[in-house]
């Protein structure tokens, strides 16, 4: 079976290829290409200088790098998002600062990781009422922590 394939393409020279950490990794780490300053309580948008071709039928996710989530708990949150197959502009990672500190991301920062999914597309139906479960509407919290 051919393995699905994502195009890269670089819109800066100094973009850094996204590469996997490990054979093992399921995600791939991509990077800031320029130093930023994240203020105190605001929201960034780090740029990485690339642009991708997500294969058809795939998507591609953008997600908090767990050694971003280890060094710095609670003081910045990575946005995810979903990049579809038919987006062509930079991918651009939100970072938001939880601390009363600036927060220098330096050139060259892994960022974010990305993973490669396949998805299944289904037909939205509207219906007038949904069927029962155990579980009904409980919600966040409703099994325990």
């Amino acid at each position: 079976m051919r393995k699905p394939h994502v195009n890269i393409y670089k819109l800066r020279e100094d973009a850094f290829v996204p590469f996997y950490g490990t054979g093992g990794s399921v995600a791939f780490d991509i990077s800031a290409v320029e130093t930023t300053i994240v203020l105190p309580g605001c929201v960034q948008m780090v740029h990485t200088g690339l642009a991708v071709e997500v294969p058809e039928g795939h998507e591609m996710q953008v997600r908090q790098r767990s050694g971003i989530s280890i060094y710095r708990p609670n003081y910045i949150t990575i946005g995810t998002g979903t990049i579809d197959q038919d987006y062509r502009g930079e991918i651009m990672v939100p970072v938001i600062n939880n601390i009363d500190v600036n927060w220098k991301i330096a050139r060259g920062l892994r960022i974010a990781q990305c993973i490669i999914s396949p998805i299944t597309k289904c037909e939205i139906r509207l219906i007038d009422k949904l069927s029962e479960t155990a579980r009904g509407t409980g919600g966040f919290g409703s099994t325990g922590e």
